[in-house]
């Protein structure tokens, strides 16, 4: 049974991740929020998919949070490990307005938070056979897309970019593939219901295009469907 982490895994495509993994049988999967003692839809996962699913506490922005997990997780190594968790940020995103506050929180979450839990978690991916690092970017966070407007969320993505680009190199050399993704306009409480796909169409694809990911692909940038996706 291999074992992966999912973060922000009671909603959205998090959640459509979780059950899609369940889906395969071969997975256990160790799903992860803040407060899983309120996500209804995971612990229906949890009774339905019993002894293949534990649900964990985790807080992404803290580091005693991420400590705890890995603790809880010891010995346990880890075949992949998917930084889902992300928020979109206060509507006061536009150049005339801006939340500069809320600015720094969502940097917090969707830019620093995936480096914190993956470093947290580094030992358990060592210790797996060719472990995978998957974090779910946007195409807003692409210098290469046009669009104005959502500073805050379109610099954090940009930033988180960066961020695991960086940790592809510095973690080739433990045979770790760490890779970005786009997961497409999602109908979710982020991507609204006009967005052009379901969180289970866009989990199915994010899991199809992680699995075919090789250490050769290590630092690339994918859209949901395993197109490769401009920087």
């Amino acid at each position: 049974m291999k074992h992966c982490i999912i973060t922000g895994a009671n909603r959205g495509v998090g959640l459509a991740l979780v059950a899609d993994y369940l889906e395969k049988g071969d997975w256990h999967v160790h799903a992860c929020c803040r407060q899983p003692e309120k996500a209804d839809a995971l612990r229906e996962l949890v009774t339905s998919h019993l002894g293949r699913i534990t649900l964990h506490t985790l807080d992404v922005v803290d580091q005693a949070s991420a400590n705890k997990l890995a603790e809880d997780l010891r010995d346990q190594p880890i075949d992949l490990l998917i930084n889902n968790a992300g928020i979109k940020g206060s509507k006061r995103q536009s150049r005339s307005d801006m939340d500069y506050d809320n600015w720094a929180e969502v940097f917090a979450v969707n830019a620093m938070a995936p480096l914190r839990v993956t470093e947290a978690l580094l030992t358990h991916l060592k210790a797996a056979e060719s472990a995978k690092i998957a974090t779910i970017s946007s195409q807003m966070g692409a210098i290469c897309h046009k669009g104005t407007g959502q500073y805050a969320y379109r610099s954090s993505k940009a930033a988180v970019n960066k961020v695991m680009s960086i940790l592809a190199q510095e973690v080739a050399e433990d045979g770790l593939t760490c890779i970005l993704l786009h997961p497409g306009w999602v109908q979710t409480d982020m991507g609204g219901a006009r967005a052009d796909i379901t969180p289970k169409e866009s989990a199915r694809g994010i899991a199809k295009t992680i699995d075919k990911a090789t250490h050769k692909d290590n630092g690339s940038f994918f859209k949901w469907n395993g197109e490769p996706h401009g920087w």
